[in-house]
């Protein structure tokens, strides 16, 4: 589906699913889509998700937003478990990340 790296393969695509809901308000297409997160891990000791992820810019309007939308919705996936989402720009986002159905919403 997408080159999100992951410790739990399963577990990832149904957080994957969950963020398809994630849309940037200004593009129209998922986090997912746009190629925004880049991993996924799980602890199971812990009860922890940690979501590691970019924006399309370093100075994206929507930042703080998307974050907390992509927060939300991985709490509601996996309740329960606490839940960290950490901003990257290493490396930073590139029109190659957008899915296959992200280039065609695009007309790209």
């Amino acid at each position: 589906m997408t080159n999100v790296i992951t410790n739990n393969n399963l577990k990832c695509t149904i957080a994957l699913a969950a963020l398809q809901n994630v849309i940037d308000p200004e593009i129209g297409i998922s986090v997912v889509d746009l190629g925004l997160i880049y991993q996924i891990d799980f602890s199971e000791a812990d009860k922890k998700v940690f979501v590691r992820m970019t924006l399309t810019t370093q100075f994206c309007p929507m930042g703080e937003s998307l974050t907390g939308a992509v927060k939300r919705a991985i709490e509601q996936t996996f309740t329960g478990e606490e839940i960290f989402v950490e901003l990257t720009f290493d490396p930073p986002w590139n029109h190659e990340r957008i899915s296959e159905e992200g280039k065609q919403f695009l007309n790209r």
